[in-house]
């Protein structure tokens, strides 16, 4: 089987895996910061400025959980050691935006491969919030 059909046949698997949980998931209504971007203006000016961003690459992190350790115990980890983290198993893992907090999720397993299915979005209100901390 060629590369090419082995990737379509996972894009597949995702888009199925995507249509099985679109009837039981609500789509929220997009925030009212969203919505003037969410159409074309009549004079293009926008929807210019919108397309120049698109293309701009971000680093987009899931994050099971963290610890701090010495680095005297860093040294001896060998194959095989565990870590403990302070995430709790089933608890909600974070999705990070060059180390931003945007969202949190669940992981789903599609043909051997990980993802993440978004369960709640973080506002922009509560992102600013957080900065102010």
């Amino acid at each position: 089987m060629s590369e090419d059909s082995t990737q379509a046949i996972a894009e597949d698997d995702w888009a199925a895996a995507m249509a099985e949980q679109a009837p039981s998931v609500a789509t929220p209504a997009a925030p009212e910061i969203f919505k003037e971007l969410s159409g074309a203006t009549t004079s293009g000016g926008l929807a210019k400025d919108i397309d120049f961003i698109l293309d701009i690459p971000v680093l987009l992190t899931v994050e099971l959980g963290r610890t701090k350790i010495t680095i005297k115990n860093l040294l001896q980890l060998a194959q095989g050691s565990v870590v403990e983290l302070d995430g709790l198993a089933g608890e909600p893992m974070d999705v990070l935006v060059n180390g931003c907090l945007i969202a949190q999720g669940e992981v789903v397993v599609v043909n051997d491969k990980f993802g993440v299915r978004l369960t709640d979005i973080i506002t922009p209100a509560e992102r600013i919030r957080k900065l102010n901390k």
